[in-house]
């Protein structure tokens, strides 16, 4: 609250808002009282109002001792089953911790999936068993990661569209080369690629086994947002408009565009 103070002898304390005067009798002062900011935040928001605010989960020294690495049966599972499944898992890469906030589910016949081309010396991993890294370049400079579902030769996989940093703050900032603690940091396929540090050489990476790119497990969301996938519009039309993308309800750490997400 922001307060000026201004010396006026024998006046009476004014305390002003739009709407009110309160006056009380004194020999001293005067305190004006500047009126509250409007908020900006939208009735029934599922996005924190504070975009600022880095995650509250804390980081003791056992904390990799209580979360275990996720096991290949986890991913032995349709996409679109698996996809809101990662949300709230985390992806660990040397003094990187990312919690996964907000993905993307790629299905067999699904015109806006990789598999579509067949078996290909990029899409190769796509069809390997589930659990594995599918890593590609989009428009030749971001690097994209995939997490491959189901069983081998089905062609699956989920995009990790956005996530919130839980360590390795400052590898983070240097990597993506922007020092900032909003959600602009991660929020992004791309971004979240650049801030791992990974290169389409880390495609068809086992994530299931310790060291290197690993994908550990974490608390499941008590809400979750759905919505269609972003930039598919070369896929039919009810590929477009299928609600496979998911999110973290409440989390500030979703890539854009969000109006288009809502409950299930």
């Amino acid at each position: 609250m922001n307060k000026k103070r201004t010396q006026h002898p024998e006046k009476a304390i004014k305390i002003r808002n739009p709407t009110k005067t309160i006056k009380k009798s004194t020999t001293s002062t005067t305190i004006v009282v500047a009126p509250k900011r409007k908020s900006r935040a939208k009735p029934n928001s599922h996005f924190q109002e504070n975009d600022g605010i880095l995650p509250t989960t804390p980081i003791s020294s056992n904390f990799l001792e209580k979360i275990s690495i996720l096991s290949p049966d986890f991913y032995q599972i349709d996409a679109l089953d698996l996809a809101p499944r990662l949300l709230g898992k985390h992806l660990k890469k040397d003094d990187v911790i990312l919690q996964i906030t907000e993905v993307e589910a790629y299905r067999p016949n699904d015109s806006a999936c990789h598999g579509r081309f067949g078996i290909t010396a990029r899409t190769a991993p796509v069809f390997g068993a589930g659990g594995h890294a599918y890593v590609y370049l989009c428009y030749g400079l971001h690097t994209m990661l995939n997490v491959v579902a189901d069983k081998e030769g089905i062609g699956a996989a989920v995009l990790i569209r956005a996530c919130a940093p839980v360590s390795g703050l400052e590898t983070i900032q240097q990597r993506r080369g922007l020092k900032s603690e909003k959600p602009v940091l991660l929020t992004g396929p791309g971004k979240v690629g650049q801030a791992l540090g990974i290169s389409t050489e880390w495609s068809n990476h086992p994530l299931f086994t310790p060291g290197g790119l690993e994908l550990l497990d974490g608390p499941q969301p008590e809400k979750i947002l759905v919505g269609p996938r972003v930039g598919i519009l070369y896929a039919s039309p009810e590929d477009v408009n299928a609600l496979w993308r998911f999110a973290i309800d409440g989390s500030p750490w979703i890539s854009a565009p969000k109006n288009t997400l809502r409950p299930p």
